[in-house]
């Protein structure tokens, strides 16, 4: 494990300098709306959608005052628009009175529809907390390279803030996501071409 993390993110390096979310967003309420929205659906998709909805909502205080009939409207594209909606209704409504985005994890999971994953992204992104929110590319990347074995994102993500160095963990989260989303992907993953074959278990199931 030791030997192989210098490897790996030395070329997570090399593949991404400087890593970061792909979701747009220019304030930090915007982010968790953006955060919000991107469960089950694509930063794509919410990135069309939030390029639009942001000209008009910096603060809590600006969608409040849109109104939720309006906001309810201009996510309509998304996946289980109606829920998000009213969670994220609820949630701006919660924000204005606290006066501003917790950097706690326990302050965060109290925010509706804000689960461990989500809450970790705001404070790690936010506030340079050091979290690994894991998704699915992080999961399946992680246990392709051997870095965990195990069969659900929450523990992936529990076992990897333990063993991955903080030195490493800026990099970490926003890298390893990129690189499950284009290189080792779930469906024909670019393995041909990776410089992590030497260490990499699925390669070695693949290709003995």
């Amino acid at each position: 494990m030791d030997k192989k993390l210098p490897i790996i993110f030395a070329y997570l390096k090399e593949l991404f300098p400087s890593p970061k979310t792909e979701l747009h967003s220019s304030t930090p309420f915007q982010f968790v709306v953006a955060v919000m929205l991107s469960a089950q659906a694509t930063d794509v998709q919410v990135n069309k959608v939030t390029d639009k909805l942001f000209k008009k909502i910096k603060i809590p205080e600006d969608l409040l005052t849109m109104g939720f009939a309006t906001f309810e409207h201009s996510i309509n594209s998304i996946n289980y628009y109606h829920s998000k909606a009213k969670h994220i209704w609820e949630t701006a409504k919660l924000l204005k009175q606290w006066k501003k985005i917790p950097s706690d994890l326990d302050m965060l999971l109290q925010l509706p529809w804000v689960g461990v994953k989500t809450g970790k992204l705001i404070a790690h992104v936010l506030y340079d907390k050091p979290y690994i929110a894991v998704d699915t590319h992080i999961h399946r990347v992680s246990n392709r390279l051997g870095l965990v074995k195990t069969t659900n994102p929450e523990k992936t993500s529990e076992l990897l803030e333990k063993r991955i160095p903080d030195r490493y963990k800026d990099l970490a989260h926003h890298a390893l996501v990129l690189f499950g989303r284009y290189y080792c992907t779930a469906k024909k993953p670019k393995c041909e071409t990776c410089k992590l074959q030497s260490i990499c278990l699925f390669y070695k199931k693949n290709n003995a």
